[in-house]
């Protein structure tokens, strides 16, 4: 069979600076009809390079200097500008990263699809509505006859996935480009949005060049695999013989990053890819990857590795499957096995050892309406949360987008200020903390803001944004300063240091603007800044989700050897379950503003009780071939916080729900001293108190919520 898409010796350079960066290197790959074709590898890699290069919607700086790019055996380098445009949307179609930056804010949806149709098909009016509306009802955008006159800014981000899915479809391609399109999505979204790309795919026998860095997608999703590294592909296979035995060391270095349940039972840590990848502006002589491999030799620096054939369809660009390489390993896949170093167990609670008590925390929103801003309503962000944290441990806190994670966690900060209940910080109240007060506290908790690219000063160098919170908060060691009381700024300057290397950053990068950095750097830049004040308690929003794996092992081994060393306590928002299985210690599961389940890990990871909670485990992605495993589909999107349905919230979307679930809200049901629930499938204890209908108040006595 002939490929759809056939690339050969590509090469795309970037000319931002004195040395060009060679971005993609001489890469080769084909794509069939109909086929899932993955594209793995860490950020800096070349992968969106490759996709833009595909596209020829390359920067001003990026140029094409070699190879061909075939769809339907047309080479695409040779066809003018005005000849790609009936290309691009038509033939070859692109869902970017980010959807609230490739979405116009200022065009509604309707208009922003309605371009795509008017440009290959020259419909308009009435008739590119009703296609603009098939195509929304198409990717399951509910009430799409009144949301398709919406702005972008009115939609939830996997909302706003699923329009750019509509847009890319709205051509008719034959080949789509996927760019991390699940990136940072909840996990019952990404369900939805691989389900719709794997329906349409069957449909039209569409290709997909799916672009990620998730492992359990890849296994769910593709049909062959390419493993990219600094510009050029290091490994190709089918996705089984890929998940069977992963040839590449760097491949397998992926795999050993991947957290797990099994990894923490066993008190080992994530193998770390040591470094980064190496600026593509150098000439390389060698393996690109030897600097990074724990098995290079001396001729993996001086020789680049041609293609060695593994197993037929299975290629790897190693010397260590070379047989006329000189190596001395007899067992090269063996040989590429990762040895994982234990990771020192966190220091054991002492008595009473309770850090943090959350007790019916509400946070309400006012809707304000009309011309003198009267309130009118209220959006119940949090409605009644309460838990509770020891030193040195870690609850988890998980649940779709919008559900209110992020607000429990600012509420606890007072980064936002209560409606009611209370926040004990150590046995202090903090809710009502005069200014002075709280200030004083400041430096005890910290928090780690989901994204990056806003948490940043833009104006400041990485040494200003790092020293910043230890100059406002007083904080110095009395051993470090001066006579004046004034801590030295070399010493400083060398904590800074200290800090940027435990984040796997080098110290020099201190003088550099946030702008200069990958999205997973700046995220070691703001862990860093929140360390830099010495934290008892350090709130984690999202903090790996935008990240590699190889960089998010980093992370998570990092903050697992500060709270053995230190003792810190974690409240961990996220919506990476695996993340969660090898981090945490007990889980908290939200919905709607509300903890609907809670107990240890091994608990509610393995023994869901809820609807809700089974709904979001079975959504998970999982790395085999064959799972035997059910999927909840949840229909529908989480409803308003402003507009709660009565009774149990979840009941809308619920396949157990039953008519008194419409009527009120369930009290606790106890599994263990540890393991509660709020559904009316189980036994509903007596409330001891009936005034809140929060999901924690009226637990179990031995229930830490």
């Amino acid at each position: 069979m002939s490929p759809l898409l056939q690339i050969d010796n590509l090469e795309t350079i970037l000319h931002t600076g004195a040395m060009p960066v060679r971005a993609v290197d001489g890469i080769t790959l084909q794509i069939l009809q109909g086929e899932t074709f993955a594209l793995l590898g860490e950020s800096g890699c070349g992968k969106s390079m490759t996709a833009l290069s595909i596209m020829r919607l390359l920067p001003e700086v990026g140029e094409i200097i070699a190879g061909s790019i075939r769809i339907g055996g047309e080479d695409l380098l040779l066809l003018p500008e005005a000849a790609m445009r009936n290309v691009r949307g038509r033939r070859i179609s692109m869902i970017f990263q980010e959807p609230m930056l490739s979405l116009n804010p200022v065009m509604t949806v309707a208009e922003q699809i309605g371009e795509a149709l008017q440009r290959h098909f020259d419909l308009r009016g009435a008739a590119q509505q009703q296609r603009v509306l098939e195509l929304l009802n198409q990717v399951g955008i509910p009430d799409a006859a009144h949301r398709m006159t919406e702005y972008p800014f009115q939609f939830s981000g996997g909302m706003k996935q699923r329009v750019m899915i509509a847009m890319a479809l709205a051509g008719e391609p034959e080949l789509l480009i996927a760019d991390e399109p699940t990136t940072a999505l909840d996990v019952t979204i990404q369900a939805q949005v691989l389900e719709l790309m794997r329906g349409l795919q069957q449909r039209s026998n569409m290709a997909i060049l799916l672009i990620t860095h998730d492992l359990g997608v890849v296994a769910e999703m593709a049909q062959r695999v390419a493993v990219m590294y600094a510009g050029e592909i290091v490994e190709t296979a089918t996705r089984e013989d890929f998940f069977r035995s992963p040839a590449h060391p760097y491949s397998r270095k992926l795999f050993a990053a991947l957290p797990g349940r099994a990894k923490r039972r066993q008190g080992l840590g994530l193998e770390m890819i040591s470094g980064n990848v190496p600026p593509l502006s150098q000439e390389f002589v060698g393996c690109r990857f030897a600097d990074r491999c724990d098995h290079a030799w001396d001729l993996c620096r001086t020789t680049a590795p041609g293609w060695s054939v593994v197993a037929t369809g299975h290629q790897v660009r190693c010397h260590l499957f070379n047989q006329n390489s000189g190596s001395r390993i007899q067992d090269p896949v063996k040989a590429a096995e990762t040895d994982f170093q234990a990771i020192p167990n966190p220091k054991s609670p002492l008595p009473n050892s309770e850090l943090l008590r959350v007790t019916d925390l509400k946070v309400y929103f006012p809707i304000h309406k009309g011309l003198m801003k009267r309130v009118v309503g209220h959006v119940k962000a949090v409605d009644g949360v309460s838990l509770t944290i020891a030193r040195g441990k870690t609850l988890a806190l998980v649940g779709e987008s919008g559900c209110g994670k992020t607000t429990v966690g600012k509420g606890i900060l007072q980064l936002i200020t209560p409606t009611a209940g209370s926040v004990r910080y150590d046995g202090l109240e903090l809710v009502g903390l005069e200014r002075k007060q709280l200030r004083e506290k400041r430096a005890e908790f910290q928090i780690i803001f989901q994204d990056p690219y806003s948490s940043l000063n833009p104006r400041m160098r990485i040494t200003d944004i790092i020293e910043e919170g230890m100059n406002a908060l007083n904080i110095r060691n009395n051993d470090r300063t001066d006579h004046a009381g004034h801590q030295s700024l070399s010493l400083q300057g060398k904590k800074v240091d200290t800090l940027l290397q435990r984040v796997g950053l080098p110290p020099e990068t201190k003088w550099r603007y946030p702008h200069e950095f990958s999205g997973g750097q700046r995220q070691r830049i703001a862990i860093a800044r929140a360390l830099a004040v010495n934290p008892r308690l350090l709130i984690c929003d999202e903090p790996t989700s935008a990240l590699d794996v190889s960089v998010q092992a980093q992370i998570l081994n990092l903050l697992k050897e500060l709270q053995a060393s230190l003792g810190l306590a974690y409240l961990f928002i996220t919506h990476n379950i695996s993340v969660v299985e090898y981090f945490a210690d007990e889980v908290a599961v939200m919905y709607l503003g509300r903890i609907v389940e809670w107990g240890s890990v091994d608990e509610v990871l393995g023994n869901p009780k809820h609807p809700y909670t089974q709904a979001l485990l079975s959504a998970v992605p999982v790395i085999e071939l064959n799972p035997k495993r059910e999927v909840i589909r949840l229909h529908g999107d989480l409803p308003s916080p402003a507009n709660p349905p009565a009774g149990c919230h979840f009941h809308p979307r619920c396949r157990h729900a039953m008519p008194v679930c419409h009527r009120t809200y369930p009290g606790t049901s106890t599994f263990s001293a540890t393991h509660t629930a709020r559904c009316y499938l189980y036994p509903q204890q007596q409330d001891t108190s009936t005034k809140h209908e929060d999901c924690c108040t009226g637990a179990s006595k031995n229930s830490k919520f």
